[in-house]
């Protein structure tokens, strides 16, 4: 059964609380935070997450799009942050990150570009909670599916029959059993979700594949 995770870059941050509000039915909350170095984009910092994580109890899904985010992993985890996904291409001190996160009891998660090879991942998996492959460029949301994608996700799956797969990037309905069927199990939905006429049944749409 998957797990979505709608991404609040796509969210009405006039009416935050409200928008947090209507997706109570998924399970996390998938919060991109970008430094305008590693992608080009800014968007949001530790006292955003602390205001969501104020606002609901689902998991936080964190996702670094930064460089250095060893920098950083301490006050993202003592803003709320139950998954903190780095990212394989960024510079970083992994070791340091990897050890504060399990310290903190929380999850780890790499995430990998659409250039980049589902091998890339391999000799992290026995530390890992999470792979997050993107299927669109990161940086910014509202961009088409990568269908190549697919066999990243399939290749992963093999590798590791357990592992969390999530992917991020361009799904909605007519797209997202295509994604579980290749082996990811958890859903991220940004303008799919939060563009929707009606949010919550988009919530509810997407929670039935």
């Amino acid at each position: 059964m998957i797990k979505l995770s709608p991404s609040v870059l796509a969210a009405d941050f006039a009416c935050l609380k409200d928008e947090i509000e209507k997706i109570s039915g998924a399970d996390y909350v998938h919060i991109d935070v970008m430094d305008g170095h590693f992608v080009p984009n800014i968007t949001f910092g530790p006292d955003i997450v602390k205001c969501i994580r104020k606002l609901t109890n689902l998991v936080l899904d964190v996702h670094l799009m930064i460089e250095n985010p060893e920098k950083y992993v301490d006050v993202f985890l003592a803003s709320g942050a139950d998954i903190i996904t780095v990212h394989y291409e960024c510079n970083m001190d992994y070791e340091y990150i990897k050890n504060k996160v399990k310290a903190a009891g929380k999850k780890l998660g790499l995430s990998i570009k659409p250039k980049t090879s589902a091998d890339a991942v391999k000799d992290f998996l026995p530390d890992l909670d999470m792979v997050l492959v993107m299927s669109v460029e990161p940086g910014f949301g509202g961009q088409k599916f990568m269908s190549e994608s697919l066999e990243k996700i399939k290749k992963i799956r093999q590798m590791d029959k357990n592992i969390d797969i999530e992917v991020d990037g361009g799904i909605g309905e007519g797209n997202i059993k295509a994604v579980a069927d290749a082996g990811a199990n958890v859903i991220v939905a940004g303008s799919s979700v939060f563009k929707a006429e009606n949010v919550r049944q988009a919530v509810e749409n997407l929670k039935k594949f």
